[in-house]
């Protein structure tokens, strides 16, 4: 609320001027008088009132049509992420594709069908994203948090997930052939019609894996995996999968 109070109205010069007793104070005294009566003049007109209250109502609409266009700002974020991602498509390095990928799931934005095959992804942020049909073939994701990710029909043939987090990630009909696994954590992922042909799983954590519906697992490597769900190793094995802890790294 805007408080106004009325100016008192200055005294006649001549009034003014018998109080000053220094010669040398009157031009200031003057000076200080005439600013007095402008100022109480403008106090008693209502124009500039009005303009004060239009000022404040002015901020009051710019603040309205701030948050009325929130939703064109957001559309214009994703767009320039997306253009981000597709400007870079097929390229190596990262191209700010790290920030556009984890700001666009953010903000829950389906990130279904992206290519960004051989792109240098490390510590990628995207849990619970849904990436089906993406392709990350050869990309670099190591240290990866990717739990609880969709990889439904994704194409992970060659990509470096080593030492990332997998956990109840969904692989149903992935290609992980030849995928660098070692060390990763993938406490209940579902690996339903997935093909691990060739892939590197030394170390990994398996506890609560659901493989029984895995399509291959020829020339995987199980040595050392980690809390393997029963039977699962020996299924694997009898289906060409392999036991090499000395493999080069």
């Amino acid at each position: 609320m805007i408080l106004h109070s009325p100016r008192t109205r200055p005294k006649p010069w001549r009034q003014r001027r018998q109080s000053i007793h220094a010669k040398w104070l009157v031009p200031f005294t003057a000076f200080e008088w005439c600013w007095e009566w402008l100022a109480y003049l403008l106090s008693n007109w209502s124009f500039l009132e009005v303009l004060e209250y239009l000022g404040t109502f002015s901020v009051l609409i710019g603040v309205i049509f701030y948050f009325s266009e929130s939703g064109d700002r957001v559309k214009q974020r994703h767009y320039q992420a997306w253009q981000v991602i597709n400007t870079a498509q097929g390229k190596g390095g990262s191209g700010g594709r790290i920030e556009a990928l984890q700001e666009l799931n953010a903000d829950k934005v389906p990130l279904v069908g992206v290519d960004v095959s051989s792109a240098f992804l490390l510590g990628l942020n995207l849990h619970g994203a849904d990436l089906m049909r993406s392709d990350f073939s050869s990309a670099d994701l190591r240290n990866s948090n990717l739990i609880a990710v969709n990889f439904s029909l994704a194409n992970l043939h060659s990509a470096n997930l080593r030492d990332s987090s997998l956990d109840h990630a969904v692989f149903a009909q992935a290609d992980l052939a030849d995928a660098d696994l070692a060390g990763c954590s993938l406490v209940g992922a579902d690996f339903s019609g997935t093909v691990l042909d060739d892939a590197d799983l030394r170390q990994a954590d398996l506890k609560d894996l659901k493989w029984q519906q895995l399509k291959s697992i020829k020339g995987a490597n199980l040595a050392g995996v980690r809390n393997a769900p029963e039977g699962f190793q020996a299924w694997a094995m009898a289906h060409a999968a392999i036991d090499q802890s000395s493999a080069p790294e």
